[in-house]
């Protein structure tokens, strides 16, 4: 389990917080379909262009909303810090409301044209009661023409100063006033509407409305004035210890003065979605950053929170909150808003926070109207670090190899056979035939694996002694692997760390060759707490895993090709489609058994069988994976300590513009556009500037690059947002395979301040409800492994389950809530739309060894011959036109972008999609989805072509049913299918159960659903 399971540091536990339970909102709608398949709508032939648009400056009457433009960037991710218990805020933007007796109240006419909730709020959300402080709060002078009116925002208490990594899901900001920070005249620049705009609190007696947002918020942070100065006590304990004033290199600014370093986290339902950068010792900050934001939340408000950012932490300032219900109607909401404490107070007289909101709902967003690849212009998705790339060339793997004739023959549309890709050994092939260079980047890579195992004609070194007979023959062989904490080689003193990635032993392999290994430990920055870098360094990985090479281009020229995917070249990752449990340990993992999921002796145990996604990318995109590798070597192989010493710079990367033979980027096009068999890829990236070098100092320069600000330090999120923007434009079905599936928390019935905040769950579940609105067929099939890697007792896996479950639970039921809007609850279940797998294998053959029957878990694995079959893969396929596939799993700790660092490719092909051929493509796609169909279920049917129609999903769920009962049965049986009904029972109402009479896993033990147990949060989500 390369993604998480390290023993849990000992940081504070706060529970959450929960909010009232209310029945939902009753809503009208279309009598539903009285056909049994409703027909999707003619697809449209059209074709069309999307482009980024933002104004600056804001401009003061509401502009024409034209939904074609509206995109959205990278998410970012800010920092939270942990409260005292007694507090009830668990993290520095997860704010409790405020209210006061104020009698004021919007309601949504308000706002001029209605949207009607189209969601059924969750259990616990809907019509949220905002209390808190009823104390009166004076009005400044400036102010009293509203007559001594309270508001719903306020100052909250000093945060406590140990860093946190809290979760921030926003795009970048776009653009960037031509002011420098300080300029307070904003008047002649800014034309703001009249006078200044307050947000009354509602009173004491009155609950404002919770709210769906699904769609984009178009937010600009301008600047505050008047801010008060929060360093005073700061400054006083620094003159008493000798601290000296602390400058951030972020900021770029030097410290005139002792003051306030501001900044504005904007937050709704508890979660950070966009943040703006910090300006050091200013009272007048401004900031001009526009966000334009993904949002899938139910709240009552968005909160801007003014915090001041110094020498021993954080401390709010205060808040501006805005009710959802103003928002809700499409208007702009500008202004200039007062800024509050806890008891509905200015902060400061005069403190004021120019901003300015606009919600665009989904429906209104022509972006996501016409499938993943919709028009010959299409640009991919919009605002990320690396661009859409033209002209290439993508080769789909599944598992490490696929023998010759293991899975059954599949044509294509076009008339061709797909063809079942090899991965390793096409990987020992390129390297094999590299002329200049070998990167590679693992999370574990260990030199004695060996790639090639089933082909004679093939010498069967080893990885480690293929890199040196290439380094040897001048190849530049560069290997950038996680330095795992755990793991040391001291003056003798040997320890193989907790993860067992041989990291410390591949090192020494290579000590005395031209092999270059640079062991990168996963650091946080210098300029965060010691908290915080115990925190990233103890719990946080290295988790791409790449292998970048040249290989021949005609013409005495060279070009790179990069193998991208979740396939480490380590031991236990070797597999075929059929999966093997005993057959093969005496001859392909004779010297290659892995299993952690038992303790103690392995003697005659089943192999954990492996199961992942990769790919090879021939074509420009294959230069964004080399920049990816030489942004982080450089980080890298920066001097440290005593090192710094030395003047000599490292010089190990070549450099590809001096190769007079290496085809440059614009050159690197291995088809024409218009080749049938051409593909459009784009490159993602979970990743901080603590681990690249090359990301700008300034945050100004940085959002030209769609990189967002987190707490000291530039984020690229990219991989989150090509998730969310692949799932609001599918049309038909999804299809995910991945090690972890958790997220959403903020929509969850309990633990919403759990911190899980990527969007993906909700936003699946909200695509299936908008289908089922539209009465329209759509479908989502979820594979994951049966449990996470390792002990399913321990406590770390036990909290993993549970979140899982809380997510599982909170898509169903907004699926089954969407059912009873347009009364189709009798007519369909949410299994009808939704549905989760899992993968697992029985062998009906003789054991090898004779080892005495026991009742723990060995012994039951044994006597059962049964395991599950490990799915590590990190992918989605949508509606057969579009891929993603890489390093990042579902979770916190992949798509946040401070955690794990990760890497993904998402791909089409422009001549294979739903807008190109007005039906369901046939291409590579495709014939990769029905190949990985074809292993797990054994055999290919015509069912299988049409995956969103309730045909394709019944016969799915009731094979994988009936494997599951084979896969449990007292009889030992020869599975030859392996896709299995995820242990849980969901009724028809959503509710997600333990399986009656099959509460724990079998032979290994462990809930299904999982336990909650109080450990750190960060190491499982």
């Amino acid at each position: 389990m390369d993604n998480n399971n390290y023993p849990p540091p000992q940081y504070p536990y706060y529970p959450g917080y929960n909010y009232p339970q209310v029945p939902p909102q009753s809503n009208f709608y279309p009598p539903p379909n009285t056909v049994s398949q409703p027909i999707y709508p003619p697809p449209v032939s059209s074709s069309q262009g999307y482009t980024q648009q933002s104004y600056y400056p804001p401009p003061s009457q509401p502009v024409p909303l034209d939904y074609t433009d509206q995109t959205f960037g990278s998410s970012h991710y800010g920092s939270y810090h942990h409260y005292p218990v007694n507090s009830h805020l668990n993290h520095q933007d997860s704010l409790s409301s405020v209210s006061d007796s104020s009698p004021h109240s919007y309601h949504l006419g308000d706002s001029g044209r209605e949207h009607p909730s189209v969601y059924p709020p969750i259990d616990g959300l809907s019509n949220l009661s905002l209390s808190g402080s009823s104390a009166s709060a004076s009005t400044p002078p400036q102010l009293s023409k509203l007559g001594g009116q309270k508001y719903h925002s306020g100052r909250l208490p000093r945060t406590d100063k140990l860093d946190g990594s809290g979760s921030l899901y926003s795009h970048p900001n776009n653009s960037f006033s031509g002011l420098q920070a300080g300029n307070v005249a904003m008047q002649a620049v800014v034309p703001y509407s009249g006078s200044m705009q307050f947000v009354p609190a509602s009173s004491s007696g009155a609950s404002l409305k919770v709210l769906l947002l699904h769609g984009n918020l178009d937010i600009w942070v301008n600047e505050a004035r008047n801010l008060p100065n929060m360093d005073m006590f700061h400054k006083t304990m620094e003159d008493v210890f000798n601290i000296g004033s602390v400058n951030s290199k972020i900021e770029g600014q030097i410290a005139r003065q002792n003051t306030s370093d501001p900044y504005v986290s904007t937050t709704i339902a508890g979660a950070t979605i966009a943040r703006t950068y910090v300006i050091s010792n200013n009272e007048n900050p401004c900031w001009m950053q526009n966000f334009v934001v993904p949002v899938a939340h139910y709240a009552a408000e968005l909160k801007f929170v003014v915090k001041d950012n110094d020498v021993l932490g954080s401390q709010i300032i205060g808040t501006v909150s805005i009710p959802v219900e103003k928002l809700y109607g499409g208007e702009k909401v500008e202004g200039t808003f007062p800024i509050l404490n806890t008891s509905g107070k200015p902060c400061k007289a005069g403190a004021v926070l120019v901003v300015s909101v606009q919600y665009n709902p989904i429906e209104l967003l022509r972006l996501y109207h016409h499938g993943i690849g919709a028009g010959p212009i299409y640009e991919g998705v919009p605002g990320t670090y690396f661009p859409l790339r033209k002209g290439g060339r993508v080769t789909l793997y599944q598992d490490a190899h696929v023998p010759d004739g293991s899975l059954p023959n599949l044509q294509l549309g076009n008339g061709n056979q797909y063809v079942h890709g090899k991965c390793w050994h096409d990987i020992c092939d390129a390297i094999g035939k590299a002329r200049r260079l070998v990167y590679i980047t693992g999370w574990s890579v260990w030199h004695k694996v060996q790639l090639v195992r089933d082909n004679k004609s093939v010498s069967a070194c080893t990885l480690g002694e293929l890199l040196k007979i290439k380094s040897q023959e001048g190849v530049r062989v560069l290997l950038l692997v996680w330095d795992d904490p755990t793991s040391r080689s001291i003056l003798g003193y040997k320890s193989d760390g907790v993860m067992q990635t041989h990291d410390e032993e591949t090192r020494r392999f290579f000590k005395h060759s031209s092999v270059r290994v640079l062991l990168c430990p996963r650091v946080a920055g210098k300029r965060h707490s010691w908290v915080k870098q115990r925190e990233v360094g103890t719990i946080y990985t290295h988790h791409q895993k790449t292998v970048i090479v040249d290989i021949d281009a005609g013409y005495n020229r060279r070009r790179i090709v990069s193998f991208v995917g979740g396939l480490d070249l380590c031991d236990g990752r070797y597999d075929t489609p059929q999966h093997p449990l005993f057959r093969t340990l005496q001859t392909l993992h004779a010297n290659d058994y892995h299993n952690p999921t038992y303790v103690g002796d392995t003697s005659g145990c089943p192999r954990q069988p492996w199961h992942d996604l990769h790919c090879k990318i021939d074509g420009p995109a294959a230069y964004d994976v080399l920049t990816n590798f030489e942004e982080r070597w450089r980080k890298a192989s920066k001097p440290q300590g005593i090192k710094k010493l030395k003047s000599s710079d490292d010089d190990s990367l070549l450099s590809i513009e001096r190769l007079p033979d290496m085809l440059s980027l614009s050159e690197a096009h291995s088809v024409n556009d218009d080749d049938p068999d051409s593909w459009h890829v784009q490159v993602f990236r979970s990743i901080d500037s603590n681990s690249v070098k090359g990301f700008p100092k300034d945050p100004k320069e940085a959002t030209n690059q769609n990189l967002v600000c987190g707490k000291n330090v530039l984020i690229d999120t990219s991989i989150h947002t090509a998730y969310v923007k692949a799932i609001r434009a599918a049309q038909h079905f999804i299809y995910i395979e991945n090690q972890y599936f958790i997220g959403s928390s903020f929509n969850w019935n309990h633990n919403k301040d759990l911190g899980a905040n990527n969007l993906i769950p909700m936003e699946i579940a909200l695509k299936i409800a908008e289908k089922i609105r539209a009465h329209e067929r759509f479908a989502a099939y979820i594979l994951i492994p049966m449990w996470p890697e390792g002990n399913p007792t321990g406590a770390a896996t036990q909290r993993i389950l549970f979140w899982q479950n809380k997510t599982m639970q909170m898509m169903y039921e907004t699926v089954y809530k969407a059912l009873v809007e347009v009364g189709l609850e009798d007519a369909y279940s949410p299994q009808d739309y939704l549905n989760f797998f899992c993968l697992g294998n029985r062998e009906a053959s003789d054991i090898p060894g004779n080892q005495p029957p026991a009742c723990n878990p060995q012994g039951l694995s044994r006597k059962n011959q049964r395991f599950m079959i490990y799915i590590h893969s990190k992918g989605m396929i949508v509606d057969d036109e579009f891929v993603i596939v890489g390093s990042a799993n579902i979770n916190e700790r992949s798509m946040e972008g401070s955690r794990d660092t990760e890497i993904a490719m998402g791909a089409y092909q422009p001549n294979h999609t739903w807008g190109k051929k007005s039906s369901g493509p046939q291409g590579q796609v495709y014939g990769y989805r029905m190949s990985l169909w074809a292993e797990h279920l054994g055999f290919l049917e015509e069912s299988f072509t049409r995956p969103e129609s309730i045909e394709c999903v019944r016969r799915v769920r009731s094979l994988a049913e009936a494997n599951w009962k084979q896969y449990v049965s007292p009889e030992v049986t020869e599975m030859s299918a392996h896709l299995l009904k995820y242990p849980v029972e969901v009724d028809r109402m959503g509710k997600v159960k333990p399986l009656p009479g099959c509460e724990t896993f079998p032979d290994v033990g462990g809930n299904i659903v999982g336990s909650f147990i109080a450990i750190q949060e960060n190491l499982t989500i």
